[in-house]
């Protein structure tokens, strides 16, 4: 069945711009993932039968530890983390670039995850420093940052995330605030756009940035 699906694909181009051309596309679709897990069940039931027989599954050089065969693996894993690293550092990168090491990891954590995305201190620090071995990054991204006030902390902080995303209008800052449950500066939990250019403003006087919107 499934060679006829291709061959036929191939010879009738789909034109899914068309009521009928969808309706094709999730056929075929709904095909190939019935496919794919019928492959899988019966997969896993030669697996169990395997087992049933008294084989033992898995790779000789792996289960006896073979010491070429774990740096193998260990150069693989690694080298399969770093890809996922580049293909994903647009996402958050620039951020991290923007605001380190200026601001705590904690700081550009909260930044990155009030944007919708899942970061943990220690896998933010991990990545970067991953980054950083493979001479991909600024090794000053990973020097500690200063001390603050809290005033200060408060007002940095503000600053990398107008410098993070240029495009943010100040409602849009004291939003992500809210989001972050960030405290103003007189531990209220609603931020408003005059109390977010106030901070921008003090931070443009100590030239933390260029410009205010």
């Amino acid at each position: 069945m499934k060679s006829l699906i291709e061959v036929d694909t191939l010879r009738d181009p789909i034109d899914t711009s068309t009521p009928q051309g969808m309706f094709s596309l999730q056929v075929l679709g709904a095909v190939a993932q019935l496919e794919r897990s019928l492959i899988s069940e019966r997969t896993k039931a030669g697996l169990r039968a395997a087992k049933a027989r008294g084989k033992v599954l898995g790779s000789p050089a792996v289960r006896e530890r073979r010491p070429d065969t774990i740096r193998k693996m260990t150069a693989a894993r690694a080298k399969r983390y770093i890809d996922s690293l580049i293909a994903s550092a647009d996402q958050w990168m620039p951020t991290v670039k923007r605001m380190r090491p200026a601001h705590t990891w904690d700081d550009v954590v909260r930044v990155l995850n009030a944007r919708g995305q899942d970061w943990t201190v220690d896998r933010l620090s991990r990545a970067v420093r991953t980054l950083v071995s493979q001479r991909m990054a600024d090794p000053d991204l990973l020097k500690k940052s200063p001390p603050r006030s809290s005033d200060d902390r408060l007002m940095t902080l503000i600053a990398g995330i107008a410098m993070a995303d240029p495009d943010l209008s100040l409602r849009d800052i004291a939003r992500q605030l809210g989001r972050m449950r960030e405290r103003t500066p007189r531990g209220g939990a609603k931020w408003n756009a005059s109390s977010v250019k106030q901070q921008l403003d003090r931070a443009k006087k100590l030239g933390l940035v260029s410009a205010v919107s």
